[in-house]
């Protein structure tokens, strides 16, 4: 017995041992990434299209701009313009607007290389009316909406949520699978970090209706980081290997005050 008893440690420490070499992780040796991240709206702009550079794991989420590019977005009815550069890797349009039905096409020349998507801007959406609900445990208000889907067929739909002007990082996406052309209600269930809910608060709730293809990159980008976009690697609309999103929307906004 107790022969076996050393033979079996021998093979277990064996385990361990060949288990270290094996599943060894470098997080720090990933080449950087080139993300963009684009909108167009129904309202005048200017619209914005930022480009910049992934980091590795263990740095910062300072992401180093992507500088010198050459920017244009065009409609599909002969309409085009090129962006202007105005800080490191931001740049902006005039004050042209976008409208629903057309479709829109992001180009981007960066050293040569091409990178472009395209958008297609659905109607939009209104919404009905702003509600608070408390938690189910403890007193913390929730903020949700209501809003009529525009009918049978398939819509998706990105609710941008802001507290007292400021704008909360978190994701939240939607669409009509189940209530096609009935009243969608959505509660915004902020994440840990987000500020507690007040009487006099202001809430503001931008209700964007956007294509198939930027609902799905928005989200898997929810579901691999739960807040942000970048860097983890959600279906991108974006040729050529590039990271992020170019999205054409129909917005409208509503604003609210938490009650006392």
């Amino acid at each position: 017995m107790r022969n076996g008893s050393i033979l079996v440690l021998i093979l277990v420490a064996s385990f361990f041992t060949s288990c270290k070499k094996i599943i060894h992780l470098d997080l720090n040796t990933s080449s950087p990434q080139l993300f963009i991240e684009g909108n167009i709206y129904d309202h005048s702009g200017p619209f914005t299209v930022k480009l910049y550079y992934s980091v590795n794991f263990d740095q910062s989420n300072n992401y180093p701009p992507a500088v010198g590019a050459i920017v244009s977005i065009a409609d599909d009815v002969g309409n085009s313009e090129q962006l202007t550069e105005k800080s490191p890797g931001m740049f902006y349009s005039s004050s042209w607007r976008g409208i629903s039905g057309r479709t829109y096409t992001l180009r981007v020349n960066l050293s040569g290389k091409i990178y472009s998507a395209t958008s297609t801007m659905p109607p939009a959406t209104q919404i009905a009316s702003i509600f608070f609900q408390k938690s189910l445990f403890g007193n913390e208000l929730f903020t949700g909406i209501d809003f009529s889907d525009n009918g049978n067929s398939s819509n998706y739909y990105r609710l941008v949520y802001f507290v007292n002007n400021v704008q909360q990082s978190e994701i939240h996406v939607t669409d009509n699978r189940l209530s096609q052309g009935k009243t969608i209600s959505y509660l915004i269930r902020p994440s840990d970090s987000a500020p507690k809910l007040k009487s006099g608060d202001k809430v503001t709730i931008r209700l964007e209706a956007i294509d198939q293809r930027v609902f799905e990159y928005l989200r898997t980008a929810s579901q691999m980081r739960g807040q942000s976009a970048s860097p983890a690697n959600p279906i991108s609309n974006i040729t050529n290997g590039a990271l992020g999103y170019f999205n054409a929307s129909a917005t409208r906004s509503l604003s609210a005050i938490v009650p006392q």
